[in-house]
């Protein structure tokens, strides 16, 4: 599976999470979490952070089938640690992303950060 990321930003995963899911909205996609490393990681009490070593850290990673005009989504991922976060579309080969969702997912993305970095700077 290749999760390589795309996109960089210096804004902590949560901060992220939101302002990407009303991108998508905005952009006439549907955005929907499947996956949240913090809401997995409350039953569990003994699971320290592998990269801080200790429960309080701000690591994060999210999943979100994103649905465009057809019927497969693409599943975008973002992760977070240290207050920044890196955003990816998986590519598998059991899972075939919809090329068309995956470009406009990655253009109307990169399209709009220049008007946020103030923001998350």
């Amino acid at each position: 599976m290749n999760i390589s990321p795309f996109l960089s930003v210096n804004c902590p995963c949560d901060d992220m999470l939101q302002w990407t899911s009303q991108q998508l909205r905005s952009a006439g996609l549907r955005p929907v979490q499947t996956f949240d490393l913090h809401a997995a990681r409350v039953a569990l009490h003994d699971c320290p952070c592998p990269n801080h070593g200790t429960n309080e850290c701000d690591c994060q990673m999210v999943v979100v089938l994103v649905y465009g005009d057809t019927v497969e989504p693409a599943t975008l991922i973002l992760h977070g640690n240290d207050g920044k976060t890196w955003i990816s579309i998986a590519d598998a080969p059991n899972q075939k992303t919809n090329t068309k969702t995956a470009i406009t997912i990655r253009n109307f993305l990169e399209g709009k950060l220049p008007a946020i970095k103030p923001n998350f700077a």
